[in-house]
């Protein structure tokens, strides 16, 4: 699966979207800037806390977004292996379908390389 392609095949139909309710797709993108800005809790662990959201809510796009975002500041490939222990925990079954899928994401999109 290309998460890259992913990101760019949503891009078209946001942008369309966005054109329609400008108002909700802005206010939405500054919550999302305020709830993922540094504070008592890294950005980084946050976007690790998202991307196991995404995990349980069985979103392709969600976890193409946050496994970038998880890469660009700086978790790293243990941090998002045991977060996905975490989300097979809480979500069963189908986290052991999605949870790869989000490693292979954050592979992706960083310069980490699966341990040989």
């Amino acid at each position: 699966m290309d998460h890259h392609h992913i990101q760019e095949e949503l891009a078209g139909p946001a942008r369309a979207l966005h054109q329609e309710i400008p108002d909700v797709l802005g206010a939405f993108a500054q919550l999302s800037r305020t709830a993922m800005a540094d504070g008592e809790i890294p950005t980084a662990t946050k976007e690790l806390i998202a991307l196991a959201i995404a995990i349980t809510r069985e979103c392709d796009g969600c976890i193409a977004a946050h496994a970038r975002g998880a890469a660009r500041r700086g978790a790293t490939r243990s941090q998002v292996a045991e977060m996905i222990g975490v989300a097979i925990l809480m979500n069963g079954g189908p986290a052991t379908v999605y949870g790869p899928r989000a490693l292979e994401a954050f592979d992706q999109f960083s310069d980490s390389s699966p341990a040989s």
